[in-house]
């Protein structure tokens, strides 16, 4: 038996092309921008490639270091035109010393759903909870799936692009019923713009 060790993927190009290898069909993309991979999955095949990332040598991504929600509606100015939300993921491979980042889309923006991976790393979580809370995004088999950040009472998910800014609801308490009531917004909606913007000599600015 030799004694030479086995070599791996260590550089972003490399990688690409391993884990390409890896999951053929099951990507849709697999890109290098500024030094990170980042890998692009159908909804259908997104736990599958996810627990070949965590489970096959040439790739032995042991930890889920962040899962977050994204909304993609204004995206480009408005000129985006692929499904509105998404989550991404970035996994690290201890053993190998690699990085990846993977992107998966909700088929529906109606009601946006994606499968768990808290079977495969429970780091997932309050991820998928945070993901669920402020984009309201359903993730199938999570065993505790509630909101993480806002309250119980909490009208609609905040970080969706269309959410007001004022919010639905503000909260107060009120002395004479000697508790914290919510009632509707009161403030007068309106668009901020950055005082760079509005005024013309901001900061000495020609």
């Amino acid at each position: 038996m030799s004694d030479t060790p086995t070599s791996y993927a260590t550089t972003p190009e490399a990688i690409k092309l391993s884990l390409s290898a890896l999951l053929g069909n099951q990507v849709d993309a697999i890109t290098v921008d500024r030094g990170e991979v980042t890998l692009t999955v159908s909804s259908a095949n997104y736990f599958a490639v996810m627990q070949s990332l965590r489970d096959a040598p040439a790739a032995r991504f042991e930890q889920l270091i962040d899962l977050c929600g994204m909304d993609y509606q204004t995206y480009g100015d408005g000129c985006w035109e692929g499904l509105r939300f998404a989550a991404v993921v970035h996994l690290l491979s201890v053993s190998l010393n690699h990085r990846v980042r993977v992107r998966v889309f909700c088929p529906e923006d109606d009601f946006p759903v994606l499968a768990s991976v808290t079977s495969l790393w429970a780091s997932a979580n309050w991820y998928e909870r945070e993901a669920f809370d402020l984009f309201g995004i359903v993730f199938e088999g999570h065993d505790d799936l509630r909101r993480i950040l806002t309250d119980y009472g909490f009208i609609g998910h905040p970080f969706r692009k269309d959410f007001p800014l004022s919010g639905h609801v503000e909260m107060r308490y009120d002395a004479t019923r000697q508790r914290v009531v919510y009632e509707p917004v009161s403030i007068e909606p309106r668009e901020i713009t950055p005082r760079v913007i509005r005024e013309d000599n901001y900061g000495g600015l020609h």
